[in-house]
């Protein structure tokens, strides 16, 4: 249970008590970022149901303040990095590491997360209208097997925690967590568009970037999520 208060710390903002850690502790977190997106998904649609009961823009809108608060806006943090860096990638490759390095904003970022956070809004008030909240609940969870694919099949594009990650992460993880959410994505075919869109991500970063840092985890994890959104919004 010591990985999985790591991986809820690490990936949320939850009131959750100090543990102490060693390396291999933290890399063995990766196992338990669906379990996290549980968690996250339960927020979220807590969040969608309370809101759901004054109007259905209300509830989008306290789903998107929910998904953004209970993480901390860290994978947003990732998106306008990678999108800064994708901007800098026809240069060598320290130029692109020095963007994804800084902590500022550039005007590419800026426009990737105002565009995303649009895109969750518009989408989770299509899906909210169409389907059942439950259904929310797991595309935080599927989206976050997509760091344990592109941990195994990226090489890191330089040491921090994308390397970290890879020491703790095995392909039996990714085949269980897929064997148990199977059954449960089953009674919404639609969520199955997360097979694509990790590989599609995957495919992006290798091409585009050269490999794997903690900013394209929070980037992919975000368009996961938004891919997932948008076929269930279409897929009714």
């Amino acid at each position: 249970m010591k990985r999985l208060a790591l991986a809820l710390q690490f990936m949320t903002r939850l009131p959750l008590p100090v543990v102490d850690a060693s390396d291999e502790d933290f890399a063995g977190i990766m196992r338990w970022l669906p379990a996290a997106g549980l968690v996250v998904g339960v927020v979220v649609a807590g969040a969608a149901w309370v809101g759901g009961h004054s109007d259905i823009w209300v509830g989008a809108l306290c789903a998107l303040v929910a998904w953004v608060a209970i993480t901390g806006a860290l994978h947003l943090d990732g998106l306008g990095d990678i999108a800064d860096a994708s901007g800098a990638a026809h240069k060598d490759r320290d130029t692109l590491s020095a963007v994804l390095a800084d902590p500022h904003i550039g005007s590419f970022g800026v426009v990737a997360i105002t565009v995303q956070l649009l895109a969750k809004l518009v989408l989770l008030h299509a899906v909210l209208d169409r389907t059942s909240l439950w259904v929310l609940v797991l595309v935080p969870a599927v989206a976050r097997i997509g760091p344990l694919v592109w941990t195994l099949t990226l090489p890191p594009l330089h040491e921090g925690l994308g390397s970290r990650f890879r020491h703790g992460t095995k392909w039996w993880q990714i085949a269980l967590w897929a064997g148990l959410l199977a059954p449960i994505v089953s009674f919404a075919p639609a969520l199955s568009a997360g097979i694509g869109a990790i590989l599609l991500w995957g495919w992006w970063l290798r091409t585009r970037l050269g490999g794997i840092s903690g900013d394209g985890h929070g980037a992919g994890i975000e368009l996961i999520e938004t891919a997932l959104l948008c076929a269930l919004a279409i897929s009714v």
